[in-house]
């Protein structure tokens, strides 16, 4: 018996004005599986996970979730389905303690007259919640709870961003590029961090140029060109080098997807 794709999209179609960023573009990511997306620059994959995730909205095509067409007009629609994305930049507020960027959006509020007239937060719970979250993750080098983000160290922060997505994402996470701005120690544990997610049975989309990170963690490899999905290959059967090769156009693959 075949799995059913817990998200997918087909012939997904996005233009600017002249230039065609998604072009007939399908896409596929399989219950509990880390699926990487590797292209060269300008090669249309930051559309195409942005049509996924609701940053933008396709001209043509659709998106199933768990076998329902969906359509995102914004990131929030997106996540109120479950679709969680972290982005390069993070989206992290320094001045902010821990707790407070983890349900930045999702504030709790007191149960009674407190929250729902004087709108009082439950400071209480939510810390409770985000030590629970991270004590899950493993990241539990993090001391304080309160203490300020700016404080962190890059992969602490990226460790938070990745707690914060893993606590709410109920259904698919997006990491764009998570270990590029980090030096090896730090990208190990993020690495270490998104295996422990996905053994969770959290299907997991990662966008990054680090070879053998994607070599390393994922289970299949979709590879993007000219605006749509070129293959999927599996990188236990191909090479980093095969996988530059069809990136650039230099190679082409013998299947047109796994």
């Amino acid at each position: 018996m075949t799995q059913e794709p817990v998200l997918y999209a087909r012939n997904l179609v996005k233009r600017y004005g002249r230039v065609t960023a998604i072009n007939r573009c399908d896409f596929d990511l399989m219950p509990g599986e880390i699926l990487a997306v590797i292209g060269d620059n300008g090669a249309g994959k930051s559309s195409l996970i942005k049509a996924v995730s609701g940053a933008v909205v396709p001209d043509e095509g659709e998106i199933y979730l768990e076998g329902k067409q969906v359509l995102f007009r914004s990131p929030i629609e997106a996540r109120e389905h479950g679709i969680e994305t972290v982005y390069q930049t993070l989206a992290m507020s320094p001045a902010l303690s821990i707790a407070d960027n983890m349900f930045m959006g999702r504030e709790i509020r007191m149960d009674g007259m407190l929250g729902k007239v004087f709108r009082k937060l439950d400071k209480k719970k939510m810390e409770e919640i985000a030590r629970q979250k991270l004590n899950d993750l493993g990241l539990l080098t993090i001391q304080n709870i309160n203490q300020a983000v700016e404080t962190l160290s890059g992969g602490q922060r990226q460790g938070v961003a990745v707690a914060r997505a893993a606590a709410f994402g109920s259904k698919v996470i997006i990491l764009d590029e998570p270990t590029a701005a980090l030096g090896v120690k730090e990208s190990r544990k993020v690495l270490e961090l998104i295996l422990d997610v996905r053994s969770r049975g959290i299907p997991i989309i990662l966008i990054s140029h680090n070879m053998p990170h994607v070599f390393e963690v994922a289970d299949r490899i979709h590879v993007h060109r000219l605006g749509k999905r070129l293959c999927v290959i599996d990188p236990k059967d191909y090479s980093m080098s095969d996988a530059v090769a069809f990136m650039t156009g230099a190679k082409e693959p013998d299947t047109v997807a796994a």
